[in-house]
């Protein structure tokens, strides 16, 4: 395959947080050109009843794939991929989807305390898919799940340059926090793509040094995988997808930044 007849690798998120994901994709595949979707018409989506989120997404899926025709699906959303993602490869098998599922195994390896917080929106806390990471891989650590309501909104202001209030972001992370038998919480993993634009705020706010563990590397090194290498570089555009169909100036202005022309 050649440059110039290559597909799109689409880039899902509830809003912008999968900004993160697209970001290490890039790296690992120069050659590709993307496109990045956000439902922001349906963010957030930690307050939605299952059943109802996940035919939103079946359909509007359904909508995308025909319209864009990827290589491949990246689903950097959390919530969406441990509600849906057998669905949407149930539902569409002739496409490959790449998933986003908290860094249970990972954080479980690392851990010297034994005290792992798990730092989501309650949406992804809720899941069972969460709970049977947790039994699979961490049954000797105290995990901590931390479903926080208002963190996605905040990192989505944060991104598009607006203020937070340090006092509004360390209520938020202040449970992830845990000191039990002279041990403390050392990891702290990211489950949802929007925290770890935040991170340096994060890092500056919490009582004692932990490991924040982001993981929209392994996201991409899995898609790369799976993505067959292109000779020469892709010359299509990467482009940003709203379903409101009205980004702000201000998202407009994030998107462009990200080298994003906004459809």
């Amino acid at each position: 395959m050649t440059a110039s007849s290559a597909k799109p690798v689409l880039v899902f998120d509830s809003g912008i947080g999968g900004l993160t994901v697209l970001r290490e994709a890039r790296v690992l595949m120069p050659e590709r050109h993307f496109t990045y979707v956000a439902d922001d018409a349906g963010f957030p989506y930690g307050g939605w009843e299952e059943g109802a989120l996940k035919a939103r997404l079946i359909d509007l899926f359904g909508r995308l794939l025909a319209k864009h025709d990827p290589e491949i699906c990246v689903v950097a959303c959390n919530t969406a991929f441990t509600l849906a993602g057998s669905d949407l490869r149930a539902a569409f098998p002739d496409m490959r989807f790449v998933g986003t599922v908290p860094a249970i195994k990972p954080a479980a390896e690392r851990t010297r305390s034994g005290l792992v917080s798990v730092l989501a929106t309650p949406g992804t806390v809720r899941r069972a898919y969460t709970r049977d990471l947790i039994h699979s891989f961490a049954r000797r650590c105290e995990v901590n799940l931390v479903g926080s309501e208002k963190l996605a909104r905040m990192a989505e202001a944060y991104i598009r340059g607006e203020p937070v209030a340090d006092a509004a972001v360390r209520g938020e992370i202040a449970p992830c926090f845990v000191e039990e038998d002279g041990r403390r919480t050392d990891i702290v993993v990211l489950a949802c793509t929007h925290y770890p634009f935040m991170a340096n705020v994060f890092r500056r706010l919490a009582p004692w040094p932990v490991d924040w563990l982001d993981p929209a590397e392994a996201i991409a090194r899995q898609a790369r995988r799976l993505v067959p290498p292109l000779d020469g570089v892709a010359p299509g555009e990467d482009i940003a997808v709203f379903t409101s169909a009205g980004p702000d100036f201000a998202t407009c202005r994030l998107m462009q930044s990200f080298g994003l022309r906004v459809v």
